[in-house]
């Protein structure tokens, strides 16, 4: 997934640090993606930057597509994270620069792993081929200096563990462990992230750790999460503190549960690109520009995403605390 605005702000990843549970809700702002998509970005925002190592979140859709070409991204760079593609309705097709072709559907992992460097588009498979509706969310993870410079790879897991809450509770382990199951993407922090399906009807308590900061996305439907209202496209973020989560729905819903340890090292970032420095944000844009290290799409039908021009700014990393 790419941020395709023109003049991207430098985001310094990190936020007020809270100790214990919070309820702090937010909305998305609406954002254009590729040729035809909108999405309603969570994350990041001036209030909150992360979530554990999550550090950037989009929901899109529902979206009917029965007559538009649905999601077109053109290849684009990474360095410095990790991007999670799910779906609810449609396909995406992955490809990257190191070789990786994959068609992504509903409740199936494309775990991609930029590492040092990294090229890859998405898009819809061709009009009169795709599903007729697309839904689903795009999220960054952000890699620990020890690993961002690992090599770039590629997963897809079309089987996830699952976890029967009880109570109309039922969980996909998408990263990471919730409440004993793990899941086989690969994670270099703390974290996890988790799909629950509230039945309509739904009463129930999900164990969380309690060293955790913790967010939820509604996906679908309306549900209360400890004693909160939420609508699809809201995010809520938890805190730390919590040994359990009290969800209820009266009718069919769906949440992302995203959460991890608190992320403590300074970030920057900008574009598509997680760094430390300016100088490493400003060789990784030079090198996309001039076709240096992060290699070739090869199946897009289009030329590859152009680097915004840098701001005229200094780019200045933060860490959580303001």
């Amino acid at each position: 997934m790419s941020n395709l605005d023109p003049h991207p702000a430098p985001s310094p990843c990190g936020a007020a640090h809270h100790t214990g549970p919070v309820r702090e809700l937010q909305e998305g702002r609406e954002v254009p993606l590729g040729e035809s998509t909108v999405v309603r970005r969570l994350l990041p925002t001036l209030g909150r930057r992360m979530i554990g190592a999550w550090c950037f979140v989009d929901h899109y859709g529902p979206d009917d597509i029965t007559d538009a070409p649905g999601m077109r991204v053109p290849p684009h760079p990474h360095i410095g994270l990790q991007t999670v593609s799910w779906l609810h309705e449609g396909e995406v097709v992955h490809r990257d620069s190191v070789g990786s072709s994959a068609t992504i559907r509903p409740r199936q992992l494309g775990l991609m792993t930029s590492g040092r460097a990294i090229a890859h588009s998405e898009e819809s498979p061709r009009p009169h081929r795709h599903a007729p509706v697309l839904h689903g969310a795009q999220l960054w993870v952000a890699l620990p200096d020890q690993h961002r410079h690992t090599a770039p790879h590629f997963e897809f897991h079309e089987e996830l563990p699952r976890v029967a809450g009880g109570g109309g509770l039922d969980a996909t382990v998408i990263l990471g462990t919730l409440d004993g199951a793990t899941s086989p993407g690969t994670t270099y922090s703390p974290l996890v992230g988790a799909d629950l399906t509230l039945a309509g009807g739904t009463d129930a308590r999900l164990p969380l750790e309690e060293q955790f900061e913790y967010a939820v996305l509604t996906i679908a439907g309306e549900s209360e999460v400890d004693g909160v209202r939420l609508t699809p496209g809201s995010l809520l973020y938890l805190g730390q503190g919590r040994a359990e989560l009290p969800v209820r729905a009266d009718h069919d819903a769906s949440v992302l549960l995203l959460g991890g340890l608190p992320f403590e090292e300074r970030l920057l970032l900008w574009w598509n690109f997680i760094g430390r420095t300016q100088e490493e944000i400003a060789q990784a844009r030079a090198d996309w520009t001039t076709g240096d290290r992060f290699g070739t799409v090869t199946g897009y039908a289009g030329p590859p995403l152009a680097a915004p021009p840098l701001p005229s700014t200094p780019l200045k990393p933060r860490g959580r605390v303001r």
